[in-house]
């Protein structure tokens, strides 16, 4: 890059599209920054190449009927299910899935791993590529004064701008030597919390952990469980016993083929954050709510994971947790209430199939009788 004679900048440095308006842009990386950076400025540059190393799966932040992805992906039940599948099949199952909305390999975007893809959240990456006001392309093999050569041979000239949306490393040059080794990745950590080899847990990372849903309940969980063992309420298990589960998840990671030196590694959203729970004391019973609030265990097994499921019991216990589970779902559509649509009234089902199946039941009783008894203006035989 240092040969190229143009302007370049990290993701982080990015403002705003007018100051790329008319420029042949390259953004390097197809991930959630460099998806929505290249959406935005194509509508104001000449032309926006968007370079992907591994590929990606692009998928919308609305699910089926128009219910918001996160609410509808990170559920107990599916979490379950995604945990009780092996691997193979799990690989199999979600690229139909992602190809539902369109087919990546048409756009160029198709992953070229089958194990820990990219998923990329974007409802207008797709349409940008298919009116040509993006154009994908492979890895970058090096750069000239104004040109770009990818891995494939081909060549763009004039290149204006690059933008680096490549993602970050994580740096922590105010703590000791020791201590920035363990913290390079949050797989070294206990629960991707404590380093696990301090004499005393004086030292926590909160939100340094990705996870497949929504980072900040996942943060917030964190936060309460540390302050706990901050002030002494929690007690963390001796150290060998921390090392110990570290090495267990590292080698769990490793089975499932995840290159642990990387800190890219999503969590599954509801079994983090019922690990971290427990550590609390504030993780659902979800067998025991069937017994004592079945309405409740439904809506907690079947609806969303929302941190509102760790103000049930125990530390911290909210009392109107149990109504915000309960009508979540109204609040959601609350803020799209704003055109009252009154529907035609609804004819009863019962009433419906009594008029379906009643017909033919009464022709069908009306032919036996006429068949199997004589009509009474026929001479009766003696």
């Amino acid at each position: 890059i240092e040969n190229f004679r143009g302007y370049y900048l990290h993701s982080y440095e990015y403002r705003d599209q007018k100051e790329l308006e008319g420029k042949k842009v390259l953004v390097v990386g197809a991930g959630n920054t460099g998806g929505d950076i290249a959406s935005e400025i194509c509508r104001t540059a000449a032309k926006v190449f968007l370079s992907t190393r591994s590929g990606t799966w692009v998928i919308s932040r609305i699910a089926d009927d128009g219910w918001p992805l996160d609410l509808v992906f990170t559920t107990r039940l599916k979490s379950s299910i995604q945990g009780l599948l092996p691997g193979f099949i799990v690989t199999r199952m979600l690229p139909k899935k992602f190809n539902q909305w369109f087919n990546h390999e048409n756009y160029g975007l198709v992953p070229l791993q089958s194990l820990w893809p990219s998923v990329t959240l974007n409802e207008e990456l797709p349409n940008c590529i298919l009116s040509g006001s993006i154009v994908v392309k492979p890895n970058v093999k090096r750069f000239t004064e104004t040109s770009v050569i990818f891995e494939d041979g081909t060549v763009e000239e004039d290149i204006d701008v690059v933008i680096f949306a490549t993602g970050y490393k994580a740096k922590f040059p105010f703590l000791e030597k020791s201590v920035q080794n363990i913290c390079k990745s949050s797989i070294s950590l206990y629960k991707c919390v404590f380093p696990p080899d301090l004499e005393k847990p004086t030292l926590a990372f909160i939100g340094y952990v990705g996870v497949t849903g929504s980072i900040l309940p996942a943060a917030e969980l964190q936060a309460r469980w540390v302050t706990r063992v901050f002030n002494g309420s929690c007690k963390l298990p001796p150290v060998n016993k921390l090392m110990g589960e570290v090495d267990k998840r590292r080698k769990a990671l490793f089975r499932k083929g995840f290159p642990c030196e990387k800190d890219s590694a999503k969590m599954n959203f509801v079994a983090y954050m019922d690990e971290v729970a427990a550590c609390i004391g504030v993780k659902p019973n979800v067998p025991l709510l069937f017994f004592l609030d079945p309405k409740l265990a439904l809506e907690v097994l079947f609806g969303p994971c929302t941190a509102y499921q760790y103000r049930l019991t125990g530390p911290g216990k909210w009392e109107k947790a149990r109504s915000m589970i309960l009508t979540q779902w109204d609040r959601v559509l609350k803020p799209l209430k704003t055109r009252i649509i009154v529907s035609p009234p609804q004819h009863s089902s019962t009433a419906f199939w009594v008029k379906v199946l009643g017909m033919p039941t009464f022709l069908g009783v009306a032919f036996l009788i006429f068949k199997y008894s004589s009509p009474s203006w026929l001479p009766r035989i003696k």
